[in-house]
């Protein structure tokens, strides 16, 4: 996500479609094994999708793998990010054998950086925030693949709702955490090959650029404040297709505070013993703040479990 002052030309972005929805699901379902629903207390039959359990620890290695595994042979891809979003990537280079390159800031977390680094992918390390590290990479050769405005990780992610279909009978209220809207745009894709599902999707109350873009029919700057929910913070890429699709499919656009988070973080390592970051944790603490009216049955995505211990022992800790 970017600065509201951030590179201003607007890239030529094409809106996925329910044939890239069905293409991303071979390319996923080919790789990664579906991740489990467990049964929680949040209502009545409710379940949780546990993308925690990834190997990235994360849900963006769906959208990274269904990017990564359509490239053309011959063709690298090149991203910007030190977060998840950079993890799933190289991660998915290395299994498909991709030619791949991951840029981050200089002052980027040295322990994401690490991590990256780990996998046999080129990572440059250029400019002093992620703005600066996402402009370098779209002046590289090769596909840029964004971590959310991209219609083969729209569709990669959309394949949580594709792997519901075999979990799940009957009408749903799926809820999701909303940064960029990539993960929302995806369940929104999938939304529309099956009937009974509503979707609600719960932004940081220090960040709420999707609603404020549906709300307006256009990308708008919003004000962004820090958030433990760091992965959902910053405004959207000018001509982001994201909320287009999310307006579309009507869901309910929702917000969480700081604190709702940490109690949701500490309500899902009590109950279950399940370790979330703060954007994992986001649909849970909407829930928990009683701001999700379930229609059928519930299925809450916990997005990712990475975390510094450091962060989760004071989530853990506070009251």
């Amino acid at each position: 996500m970017v600065s509201p002052a951030a590179n201003t030309k607007v890239r030529d972005v094409r809106t996925p479609t329910a044939a890239d929805l069905r293409a991303a699901a071979g390319r996923v379902a080919a790789v990664l094994a579906p991740t489990p629903v467990l049964p929680t207390a949040l209502a009545p039959g409710a379940l949780l999708k546990a993308e925690t359990l990834q190997p990235t620890g994360s849900f963006k290695i769906r959208g990274a793998l269904s990017a990564v595994s359509g490239l053309p042979d011959g063709v690298p891809a090149v991203t910007a990010s030190a977060g998840n979003h950079g993890l799933g990537f190289a991660h998915a280079a290395a299994r498909t054998g991709a030619d791949a390159t991951v840029v981050v800031s200089e002052h980027a977390s040295p322990a994401k950086v690490a991590k990256i680094a780990s996998y046999p992918v080129a990572l440059v390390r250029h400019g002093a925030d992620y703005d600066a590290a996402e402009a370098h990479a779209l002046s590289l050769p090769g596909r840029f693949v964004s971590p959310y405005n991209d219609p083969d990780v729209i569709a990669g992610q959309g394949t949580i709702g594709v792997e519901l279909d075999a979990q799940t009978e009957g009408p749903l209220t799926v809820v999701a955490p909303v940064g960029g809207g990539g993960l929302l745009a995806g369940l929104a894709l999938w939304a529309g090959t099956r009937d009974g599902v509503r979707l609600v999707g719960v932004e940081s109350s220090a960040s709420r650029a999707v609603s404020a873009a549906v709300a307006a029919g256009r990308i708008v700057p919003v004000e962004v404040g820090d958030s433990i929910a760091d992965g959902l913070v910053g405004n959207l890429e000018p001509g982001c297709v994201t909320p287009g699709l999310i307006a579309a499919a009507g869901p309910v656009l929702t917000h969480v505070s700081d604190a709702e988070i940490r109690a949701a973080m500490r309500w899902l390592f009590t109950e279950h013993g399940l370790v979330a970051e703060g954007s994992g944790a986001a649909g849970v603490a909407a829930v928990l703040a009683g701001r999700v009216e379930v229609t059928g049955r519930l299925v809450v995505v916990l997005t990712g479990r990475n975390v510094t211990v450091d962060t989760y022992r004071d989530a853990l800790g506070s009251r």
